[in-house]
């Protein structure tokens, strides 16, 4: 079992118009770190205007985060300095090291966190399924790649225009599923802003 909850950028500048929400999910506290810490559901491909609504859910959490890393096949443009409320993120990428799918978190103080990066156009479903799966507890842990890649060959496409087929239809409307992703057996926390 898991929990929703709206998760505002916490430091907003005006309350007319509030920071984007943070669309992320968190493994449980407890729950053996492996290849994922966490899912993150970004509204675009922007890393100057993403960025900080992240950092804002994550600084409190993990600690000031300092540092990112990412694959630029998905990414048209890649910062070297990218300032969130209070200080800015270093940014680096590395197309061989880094898994195309996956954005890399450092702090200074406490380690390093890897988050799958769930495509912004994915549709609201498939994204459910994968950050259940990345915040999932279970053997064998799965790279941020192999999870997109269980996802599509499971239930196809991954862009929101994809029209869904009647048993696709029939599982969201409360059917019983025909394919199951892993479920985390532990509760995980789950923060997500839509």
């Amino acid at each position: 079992m898991s929990a929703t909850i709206d998760f505002p950028g916490l430091r907003s500048e005006s309350p007319v118009d509030p920071a984007p929400t943070a669309r992320l999910a968190l493994k449980a506290a407890g729950v053996p770190r492996g290849l994922l810490d966490g899912a993150w559901w970004p509204r675009s491909r922007d890393l100057l205007s993403e960025l900080p609504a992240l950092i804002d859910v994550l600084d409190p959490a993990w600690a000031r985060i300092t540092r990112i890393a990412v694959n630029p096949q998905y990414w048209p443009v890649i910062p070297h300095k990218i300032p969130v409320h209070g200080h800015v993120v270093k940014a680096g990428w590395f197309t061989p090291e880094v898994d195309p799918h996956k954005l890399l978190l450092l702090s200074y103080t406490v380690g390093r966190w890897d988050l799958l990066v769930i495509p912004p156009q994915t549709d609201a479903a498939a994204a459910a399924r994968l950050m259940a799966a990345a915040t999932a507890g279970t053997e064998p842990p799965l790279t941020a790649s192999a999870l997109m890649a269980a996802e599509e060959s499971g239930h196809g496409r991954l862009p929101a225009d994809r029209p869904q087929d009647a048993e696709e239809s029939w599982e969201y409307e409360g059917g019983a599923p025909s394919i199951r992703i892993g479920v985390p057996a532990r509760p995980s926390r789950l923060l997500v802003g839509m």
